[in-house]
């Protein structure tokens, strides 16, 4: 299956850049190019795309707000998001993930990190987890509003979940993979996938991505800024 990839920055040339990359995978294509958020959740419709490439920061409206607009589309949910930003230590990623985006990327990030991230997200099997993700959401979250960024009713949709969901859970939130999981645990790849299913239905969650933001708003996981 050929993956359908949009691109939305503002930068002609960035977009050029990234259109050759992706264009050359034999598995992957390129069905447009938006220079705004606006642009994108059209494109996103009339294109049937499979992953965006979304800049956070555009003019008019911008990648965040774009993506909350395509995860709250019914007709756009197998689409995936994939924040781009220019520093990996930004204040917008965690929510980008918020918003429903599956993860983010640095614009420095080398050609293969960006091949594998598209092909990652488009598999909706894990979260893009570059090395600062993880730190990135114990952070902005722990920085929230005093609490750690609990979320009280959050909190209580946990109560949905059983012990072996609530336990992969946290390993997921840990940023582990399925095979990772299932190792720690002692249970096979395809039971830590059933847990992960579930858990992301009870709890409303898109992807894994959505998973991680919700073990540390619900006080799950504890935050731990370095």
């Amino acid at each position: 299956m050929t993956i359908r990839v949009l691109l939305a920055d503002d930068q002609a040339l960035l977009r050029s850049a990234f259109r050759v990359l992706v264009d050359s995978e034999p598995d992957m294509e390129i069905v447009g190019e938006a220079s705004d958020g606006a642009e994108a959740v059209r494109l996103a419709r009339e294109e049937r795309a499979d992953v965006v490439l979304m800049d956070i920061r555009m003019p008019g409206t911008d990648g965040l707000a774009a993506t909350r607009l395509i995860s709250a589309d019914p007709g756009l949910t197998h689409v995936r998001v994939v924040m781009l930003t220019t520093f990996e230590v930004d204040e917008y990623v965690v929510q980008s993930l918020r918003a429903g985006a599956s993860g983010f990327l640095g614009k420095g990030a080398e050609p293969d990190e960006l091949l594998n991230a598209i092909r990652v997200a488009a598999s909706g099997e894990a979260l893009l987890s570059p090395v600062a993700t993880k730190g990135l959401i114990a952070k902005f979250l722990a920085q929230g509003d005093g609490d750690d960024g609990r979320d009280p009713a959050r909190a209580e949709r946990l109560d949905a979940l059983t012990g072996r969901e609530r336990e992969v859970l946290v390993q997921v939130a840990g940023g582990h993979s399925n095979d990772e999981i299932a190792e720690r645990l002692e249970v096979s790849p395809l039971t830590v996938k059933t847990h992960v299913n579930r858990a992301m239905a009870k709890l409303g969650a898109r992807d894994r991505a959505q998973l991680v933001v919700i073990a540390y708003e619900s006080g799950l996981v504890r935050p731990r800024v370095e």
